[in-house]
């Protein structure tokens, strides 16, 4: 009947009019939600850039001469030596000339984890520990690391390369050899040759290395 219809388009309106409230509370909530985790973000990157500027500045420290640093981590005792300006400018000339300076290192692995990229200079390097691993047994268990580490869907620190490239890393490591992760390592290291590189070199702790420490006399006593 007309009545039975208009009693349903009433409940249908009720129930509309109840659900409107609730979707816009639940529409700031989601907006709440998202501003908070966008906030955490941003915390998280201040947190790194912090660090990372910290670190940069203890490779900085003034001194008229180069400046010796120490660290020790794992038990381990590492000793740094700020370069000196001609130094630093030779890794300007090639992107090699970078990775095998030990200070130079250090200091782009800091530059890319400001970049949140390191996962590229620790897969690199895990691959040059890899090449240099004598042990067929070692090479084997090294090979599945790099591969859970760097490789597999979803790993905690994959890295960008194509999917026919995972696949074949995936079957070469069932019978490791030295040679397994060549293209991937050539992938990676044309990335940070052609984007991290060039950026690190435009970085304002780069340029600072560069400049030449004025020389500070005492004054004369009179």
């Amino acid at each position: 009947s007309g009545r039975g219809v208009g009693a349903v388009l009433v409940m249908r309106g009720a129930l509309l009019l109840a659900a409107v409230p609730g979707s816009r509370r639940m529409e700031r909530g989601g907006r709440r939600r998202s501003e908070a985790e966008a906030a955490e973000r941003g915390r998280m990157k201040r947190t790194i850039i912090k660090d990372w500027k910290t670190r940069l500045s203890y490779f900085l420290l003034n001194s008229a001469n180069s400046t010796k640093m120490t660290s020790k981590k794992a038990g381990k005792h590492h000793t740094y030596f700020r370069p000196s300006p001609e130094e630093a400018q030779l890794w300007s000339k090639a992107f090699d000339e970078l990775l095998a300076n030990k200070y130079g290192l250090a200091a782009f692995q800091a530059f890319l984890k400001s970049e949140f990229c390191e996962e590229n200079i620790e897969f690199w390097l895990a691959c040059e520990d890899f090449k240099k691993t004598k042990s067929p047994q070692k090479l084997t268990l090294k090979a599945k690391k790099i591969y859970s580490d760097f490789i597999e869907k979803e790993a905690p620190k994959e890295i960008n390369i194509d999917f026919q490239t995972k696949n074949m890393i995936a079957q070469n490591i069932q019978e490791a050899t030295h040679t397994c992760f060549s293209a991937a390592q050539k992938r990676v290291y044309s990335l940070m040759e052609n984007n991290s590189y060039p950026r690190f070199l435009e970085s304002e702790f780069y340029q600072e290395l560069c400049k030449k420490t004025p020389i500070t006399r005492p004054a004369e006593g009179t």
